[in-house]
């Protein structure tokens, strides 16, 4: 079953996205993440994942948005200041149809949750700094079998929030 990593919103903690890639990056398909590092393109942490520039991102080698295929899913990334998904996901979504993709990965709001719109499966991993809406600071693991995607979202020191966890079929 493929697996994707989502974090976002790191906003300079470099240890914990180290941390993630380091528990991570050998179980994985893909590490994604979807902007507001406020690291270099090319830091040793950031080495490896799919990553998109947020609004705090100074580094222009930060493509300001990417699609990418991952184990026959299409998948689009973008932090989402650029889309106001803090008001609403239309903008983003349109986006990623354009691209045909089935996954929409973005950050900029800080606010975990997945949801299906249409065809499409919209993930905000949350902050793994500065969370709003909840106090736990989140990231997104992703997995998919056919047409069923399943999004379980998990605190920094690996415990899941069960609450968030969801499931999609297309």
């Amino acid at each position: 079953m493929p697996t994707v990593l989502i974090t976002s919103d790191s906003h300079g903690f470099t240890d914990e996205v180290q941390q993630l890639k380091d528990q991570y990056q050998d179980k994985v398909d893909g590490m994604i993440h979807c902007g507001d590092s406020e690291l270099d393109y090319n830091h040793p942490a950031m080495v490896d994942f799919l990553k998109v520039t947020g609004n705090c991102d100074y580094d222009s080698e930060y493509p300001e948005d990417l699609t990418v295929d991952i184990k026959g899913t299409r998948f689009f990334v973008a932090h989402g200041h650029h889309h106001n998904v803090k008001m609403t996901l239309d903008p983003i979504t349109y986006q990623a149809s354009e691209q045909q993709a089935t996954v929409v990965c973005h950050g900029h709001s800080h606010l975990a949750h997945a949801t299906k719109m249409g065809d499409q499966i919209v993930i905000n991993p949350g902050s793994i700094r500065l969370p709003r809406g909840r106090r736990e600071e989140t990231y997104a693991i992703l997995s998919w079998d056919d047409h069923t995607y399943k999004i379980n979202f998990y605190q920094l020191n690996g415990k899941e929030v069960k609450e968030l966890a969801t499931e999609y079929t297309l």
